[in-house]
């Protein structure tokens, strides 16, 4: 496994994505950063850490995509290959929120950011940012927000932490490369925040609503069902859960 460490880097996403222009980058390389100042996650919210408390790490995955259409499929991918690695360090009442945060307890853990890129020659090249709270103690501004260390009560050795769930992601690409991804929708649709709940939603024109989460199509568009039982889909830009 190929990791290069920093001590800070405003993303780690950008570092891999400038290795790539320059070198030939293994598949499966890591760039992890104690600091991480510039991090971003979705919609290009901010991500901020406590210096070496906490992960931040992207990770190039390549040969994997074949067309732009099956770009969701690594996402559903990845929420579930880090479920599946906290479950190993048997964190409790894991869910995905949706397109791809990983909460614990109702609380935010991990927050993903994958950007692709096509080369000429069609080739896909997914560079996955991903951020998890292991050792951090204060969310005092984040009250939403958690940790490993806050759930177990006791500090995680997060290359122990970091290095299975890269495990997990490098077996569940084989696994994708040879048409099997059924299973990590089965589990991402069974892990997914709120499903099947009556809850409150907000539209990108401010209006509130409620509906029925019912689950995610293969392009990652949220299904919600409306209060007079009509099914609808929402991108990311449309909808905000409220919980």
């Amino acid at each position: 496994m190929n990791i290069i460490k920093l001590d800070a880097t405003p993303s780690t996403n950008d570092f891999l994505k400038e290795l790539l222009t320059n070198q030939f980058v293994e598949n499966f390389t890591v760039v992890t950063a104690e600091n991480q100042t510039s991090g971003r996650g979705q919609m290009g919210a901010k991500w901020e850490v406590e210096f070496g408390k906490n992960l931040t790490f992207s990770v190039l995955v390549k040969d994997v995509l074949t067309e732009i259409n099956s770009i969701f499929h690594l996402n559903v991918l990845v929420a579930v290959s880090i479920i599946e690695a906290l479950e190993h360090f048997n964190i409790p009442n894991l869910a995905i929120k949706w397109p791809n945060d990983i909460l614990a307890e109702s609380k935010k853990i991990a927050g993903v950011l994958i950007e692709n890129s096509l080369k000429s020659n069609g080739e896909i090249f997914s560079v996955v940012g991903i951020g998890l709270n292991v050792n951090q103690k204060n969310f005092d501004e984040l009250p939403k927000a958690t940790s490993l260390s806050c759930i177990l009560n006791h500090d995680l050795d997060k290359e122990a932490v970091m290095v299975s769930v890269i495990q997990n992601l490098k077996r569940n690409v084989a696994l994708l490369q040879i048409g099997e991804y059924d299973k990590f929708w089965q589990t991402y649709n069974k892990k997914l925040f709120k499903k099947g709940i009556p809850m409150p939603f907000e539209g990108n024109d401010g209006i509130r609503f409620m509906g029925i989460i019912q689950g995610v199509s293969t392009y990652g568009k949220l299904k919600v069902m409306l209060e007079d039982d009509a099914v609808k889909t929402y991108d990311i830009k449309e909808i905000q859960m409220l919980y």
